[in-house]
């Protein structure tokens, strides 16, 4: 009682030194005391202080962050019975491809527009009033001889315009016979078509320089196909009723 009284053999008391903290071995006092400097201690009822962020410590990856939700797949997650119904209500409905009843009786029927079909008809049997005017005749009627046989595309000449549907003006047209021309177009039954076969059914030709030659066809009767060449050859004719089979499939909705 004496000494505490004095302060003497306490730890408070004077000329006494303070006990020296156990330390590891190999590790010296100063090593220590810095480390218990540098450990944060919590006091009691005082919030603890949050660990350093280390992620920006240059040469150091940072942990990646898992989240537990994400541990969990999502398809082996409980589903309630609400979000059930909710997921039956809003799948897409799958849609039938209903077919005609022609269609179920007859599969391999195709249906094409009635226009089609006889555009089709006519382009597939054109034919042509057989009547020439000079020299590209000539290959208009090797044209249709046994060696490039316009038979094949269905094209069959006339000699009669009631029936024909197809006018080559193969040759120069003079102002004599160009009311003759019109006469026979008129003729011709609808639709009809008119080719100009070679130069000089077109412009007139090497005779355009001459008053009483027609500079082109086009100047009494429309024109549908011009074929170049004084005198074009066959495969150009040839290749010109190609071009009115095509230009009779492509006006097939506008043409009576």
């Amino acid at each position: 009682m004496e000494i505490e009284r004095n302060g003497g053999a306490g730890e408070n008391a004077p000329g006494t030194q303070p006990p020296t903290p156990e330390v590891a071995p190999g590790v010296t006092p100063e090593a220590a005391a810095a480390s218990e400097a540098s450990t944060p201690v919590a006091r009691e009822g005082a919030p603890a202080r949050p660990a350093p962020d280390t992620s920006a410590v240059p040469g150091r990856v940072p942990a990646p962050a898992v989240a537990v939700a994400d541990e969990i797949p999502v398809m082996s997650r409980p589903m309630s019975l609400g979000v059930q119904l909710e997921m039956a209500r809003l799948h897409p409905v799958e849609l039938e491809h209903p077919k005609a009843l022609y269609r179920t009786v007859l599969p391999g029927v195709m249906q094409v527009p009635a226009d089609y079909i006889i555009a089709a008809a006519r382009k597939s049997s054109l034919w042509p009033m057989t009547f020439g005017l000079a020299c590209c005749a000539i290959e208009m009627i090797a044209t249709y001889m046994a060696h490039h046989d316009l038979d094949r595309f269905g094209i069959v000449p006339w000699p009669s315009p009631r029936q024909c549907d197809v006018m080559i003006v193969a040759g120069t047209v003079t102002k004599k016979m160009a009311p003759a021309v019109k006469l026979l177009y008129q003729q011709m039954p609808n639709p009809k078509w008119v080719i100009s076969m070679g130069a000089c059914a077109t412009n007139g030709g090497p005779y355009t320089r001459y008053d009483r030659v027609l500079q082109g066809v086009d100047k009494i009767i429309p024109v549908d196909v011009y074929v170049p060449g004084c005198p074009p050859r066959p495969e150009a004719l040839i290749d010109g009723f190609i071009a009115l089979q095509n230009k009779i499939m492509e006006e097939r909705g506008r043409v009576g």
